[in-house]
């Protein structure tokens, strides 16, 4: 045979035919990923900060991130580190992040073409927690809408208030801006200083802030489902069903322990009147599972609340929404699982419904998953920080569960720190969405099963 007819090796492929090689799961990573870095990158610029001088990659880097993941732990402070430019770019990077970049991606591709491509659905639906490929491009647009009319709304009350209590009228229609992109999309970013703290007492601020957060919690199919429905709970889904009694029973076991323990705590709630007692109350009720908005100081909280968040943010909001943690119908399954075990029932049922096996295996695998990460990222960075276990843990739960809530410790750490959070605030906002959906959409056939046995559990 002659050497010049020997096989030739393949033509290296360009990275757009690499991409379109990729599993969903994977290019949703790598699409994310970009828009993180783009945005890092645009807040090194010198036109990004308000001293002129470009930032350090790393604080950028983390507040690109906490701005994607729709977070809001900061390194440096928002108002005073970053210009216009700055805050525009961490604007854009929160309504990226709320609505998603595949869901965007897709929004796009609607508007030029009006359609959407078999790959693009498919990726759209693990963003979205959809099951049927055919309602994507309606989910799609039921986002974009709920989106831009829930922030209008929030604009629409925030600015007159603003102006009200006596902010000029350009830095008024920012603040409502900002603050209603920050609050839908559940990322705990403010544009002041002193954030929401002047505006303990005011409900006509605080009231549309909690509103915003709890809504855009919920999860886009769930509002979708409501609005569709809302005049018929009965006929809303069994996703529905769970997601509203749940986050209805968080929020008010929240109330419950903030009175509990806080009420006389001076410095927290102690220091209101009762009428803002109760205000402050709720909305840190509110904000503790996913806004990361706060009206006093977190690290004068007494230990027993601080607990007691801990365990409210790793829960989480809404599947398919723009809150973070392990979502409250994960816990819903795990509590109806345990009670379905207490009763000896062979299957889990709620609302009338009864529950596939393998929902309970999802839940299992996205929790002990969460553990495992929260728990790797809080060794890892009391290694790196030297801080108490209590602040560490506090703080990487935060991020994971991309709630935002801080004692103070992102801006003290070390870079090796706010990388170990970056990294958290990703696995967060990715993490466990890729896995439950690739753990849900496996389904392996096996010719030969192996005799049943059963272990001694507990």
């Amino acid at each position: 045979m002659r050497a010049d007819s020997a096989k030739q090796p393949a033509p290296a492929r360009s990275l757009p035919e690499r991409l379109s090689h990729l599993s969903p799961a994977r290019l949703t990573v790598f699409a994310f990923t970009m828009v993180v870095l783009l945005a890092a990158v645009t807040l090194t610029l010198p036109i990004a900060t308000r001293s002129g001088r470009p930032a350090s990659f790393v604080d950028a880097l983390f507040t690109a991130t906490s701005a994607t993941c729709v977070t809001g732990l900061t390194s440096v402070d928002t108002a005073e580190y970053w210009s216009l430019f700055g805050q525009i770019t961490i604007v854009g990077a929160m309504q990226i992040g709320g609505l998603g970049v595949m869901t965007l991606g897709s929004l796009l591709s609607l508007i030029t073409s009006n359609r959407l491509g078999l790959r693009t659905k498919l990726l759209t639906r693990r963003e979205l927690g959809v099951s049927r490929l055919g309602e994507v491009a309606l989910l799609v647009r039921a986002v974009a809408v709920i989106s831009l009319i829930a922030e209008l709304a929030l604009a629409a009350v925030l600015i007159p208030r603003f102006l009200a209590v006596g902010e000029a009228p350009q830095q008024a229609v920012w603040h409502g801006i900002f603050y209603a992109v920050s609050t839908f999309n559940n990322a705990g970013f403010v544009p002041t200083q002193e954030g929401l703290v002047p505006y303990a007492g005011d409900w006509l601020v605080l009231g549309p802030i909690m509103t915003g957060v709890f809504v855009g919690s919920l999860g886009f199919p769930v509002i979708l489902d409501i609005a569709r429905n809302v005049r018929h709970p009965s006929t809303w889904t069994l996703h529905t069903k769970l997601t509203c009694t749940f986050c209805l029973a968080l929020l008010g076991v929240s109330v419950v322990l903030f009175s509990a323990a806080e009420w006389s705590n001076p410095d927290t709630l102690g220091s209101f009147s009762s009428g803002d007692t109760l205000l402050n109350t709720i909305f840190a009720g509110v904000m503790t599972r996913s806004g990361g908005f706060a009206t006093f100081p977190v690290n004068q909280e007494h230990p027993a609340t601080l607990l007691a968040q801990d365990a409210l943010m790793f829960v989480g909001g809404g599947s398919a929404s723009t809150a973070g943690g392990i979502k409250v119908t994960t816990l819903a399954v795990l509590l109806l699982a345990i009670l379905a075990e207490a009763r000896g029932d062979r299957d889990m049922e709620a609302f009338g419904r009864r529950m596939a096996p393998g929902v309970l295996r999802v839940a299992v695998t996205v929790t002990m998953a969460s553990v495992m990460l929260v728990f790797t990222g809080a060794m890892v960075l009391t290694l790196a920080s030297r801080a108490d276990l209590h602040s560490v843990l506090f703080e990487c739960i935060s991020a994971f569960a991309t709630c935002g809530l801080s004692t103070g410790l992102s801006a003290t750490l070390p870079a090796a720190g706010k990388i170990t959070l970056v990294l958290l605030m990703l696995a967060g906002r990715l993490g466990t969405m890729t896995l439950a959906a690739s753990v849900a959409l496996t389904n392996r056939r096996r010719l030969i099963r192996l005799p049943e046995d059963r272990p001694i559990v507990g």
